[in-house]
């Protein structure tokens, strides 16, 4: 069941249903939003709040985007070593 969770972002309150379990993963994400948000706001408040949101938005995206290809990288050098260590027992215990 969904519980309703109260975050503040720039100074606004949104109720948010998640779940109980996800629910500091949930504040957690509204802080880093939060954070970003004044980051790119910074002084000028003349900014808008739609701009700023789409601004932290698409920088968390491509933070996101170079997380993920890296993960990915590295998923392959994984797959790559095991491959070798597999072949390497292979010779060293035919058979096995």
């Amino acid at each position: 069941m969904s519980d309703p969770v109260n975050v503040r972002i720039l100074d606004r309150d949104f109720l948010v249903a998640c779940q109980p379990e996800e629910r500091d993963g949930l504040l957690a994400a509204a802080q880093l939003l939060d954070a970003r948000m004044r980051e790119i706001r910074g002084s000028n408040r003349m900014v808008t709040i739609d701009r700023v949101a789409v601004l932290a938005a698409l920088n968390l995206a491509h933070e996101f985007m170079q997380l993920k290809t890296a993960s990915e990288a590295r998923d392959r050098e994984i797959a790559r070593t095991v491959d070798e260590v597999e072949r390497t027992l292979e010779q060293v215990l035919p058979g096995r």
